[in-house]
């Protein structure tokens, strides 16, 4: 007699959250489940329809932002779909996708809901706006029958806030929503030089690289400060912003840094794993962090890391072996940072060698996948 597969659906806001992070999940579990995907496809054209590791897709109209109408309107079009279609399993990544969809699969009596943390909205936020979103996290918890948590670190921040408990929740291998995939972030030499003079980089230049969301809370004016503290002390420092500018940075930006030639504004890439081969030493002075999958890509590619003492980011270096952690908004600290790492070759170079064997001994995306298979495996 055959045995029914069991199904789960995937719930995230916008569907560039599942082709960020979940794609190499979706293959390794289509081999035990039936994968379903909601997000909000209105006006995007994504692979995703294509994926032949995914049963169905189905497009609710999630927004990013609070929007209280919209938002009502999703919560009813994703109870009626979960009822309609008796999933075993709803999964919610992302905080509005998580509190929308962990609602609706208990309003409409699925088993198993289960949502995964990957940073805190409310960690840099005040008042009473911090106590809502700090609320909406504390509601999808205790809707969800089990979490996750993308490092252990968060954890401890997220009960010691009240959020989850010890007893529900659960970090999966040393931590990270999916790992690097090692087939992809692949050191090459020519690539490297090819870029390097692309962008008009010298061989003996250090390029200091952020990759990521340019906004204020991933740190990007402190880094920039710091960088103007020492341009002149260093003539073969460079600078590299990659990713989209949603808080209009760059502006700030040029003034800080006096319109600095060495600062090179590079917009968004969709392909992270190649340009980070064009960089030195890899920026993540953030404020707030879940994980910090960025810090571990650039890592597998034997860069060096500065990053901040944010909590999220604890797991994802080995302090002065893979990396030099700053007190996070300290300019003066950051500063320091990348002194000792301009000054240093043979350390940057000793950093991104560890760096490299760190991720490939924790955090590959094969291994983090094959956690989830246990994970879901050991729930039924």
């Amino acid at each position: 007699m055959t045995i029914a597969r069991k199904s789960i659906c995937f719930v995230v806001a916008a569907p560039m959250t599942a082709t960020a992070f979940l794609l190499n999940h979706f293959e390794v579990l289509a081999q035990k489940f039936d994968i379903y995907l909601v997000a909000n496809f209105e006006g995007v054209n994504s692979d995703l329809k294509e994926n032949p590791n995914l049963k169905a897709i189905y497009s609710i109209g999630i927004q990013r932002d609070i929007h209280l109408v919209k938002d009502f309107h999703a919560l009813l079009g994703l109870k009626e779909y979960f009822k309609k279609e008796k999933f075993d399993f709803v999964f919610t990544v992302t905080p509005k996708a998580g509190f929308l969809g962990i609602l609706a699969a208990y309003l409409a009596g699925i088993q198993y809901r289960l949502h995964i943390f990957t940073g805190q909205v409310w960690h840099t936020q005040s008042g009473l706006f911090k106590q809502i979103l700090k609320g909406i996290d504390q509601i999808t918890f205790k809707l969800s029958t089990q979490v996750l948590v993308d490092g252990f670190a968060q954890q401890e921040y997220l009960i010691e806030n009240g959020v989850i408990t010890k007893e529900r929740s659960s970090v999966l291998g040393k931590g990270s929503i999916s790992g690097v995939n090692s087939d992809r972030f692949i050191l090459n030499p020519e690539v490297r030089m090819h870029l390097r003079t692309q962008l008009g980089y010298k061989n003996d230049d250090v390029v200091f690289m952020f990759l990521g969301r340019l906004n204020i809370d991933k740190g990007v004016l402190d880094l920039a400060k710091a960088f103007h503290n020492i341009q002149n002390e260093f003539s073969n420092v460079r600078l590299l912003l990659v990713g989209y500018d949603e808080e209009n940075l760059m502006p700030i930006v040029k003034s800080i840094t006096n319109n600095s030639e060495k600062v090179h504004f590079f917009g968004p890439t969709p392909r992270p794993n190649e340009l980070l081969l064009a960089s030195d030493v890899f920026c993540l002075p953030s404020h707030r962090e879940g994980f910090g999958t960025s810090v571990i890509e650039a890592s597998l590619l034997e860069l060096p890391i500065l990053c901040s003492d944010t909590y999220g980011l604890r797991e994802t270096i080995i302090e002065n072996e893979t990396g030099i952690r700053h007190r996070t908004g300290d300019i003066g600290s950051i500063t320091e940072g990348m002194r000792n790492l301009v000054s240093n070759f043979e350390n940057r170079k000793k950093m991104g060698i560890a760096g490299r064997q760190y991720v490939l001994d924790h955090f590959t995306a094969k291994a983090i996948s094959n956690e989830w298979l246990t994970f879901f495996k050991k729930m039924i």
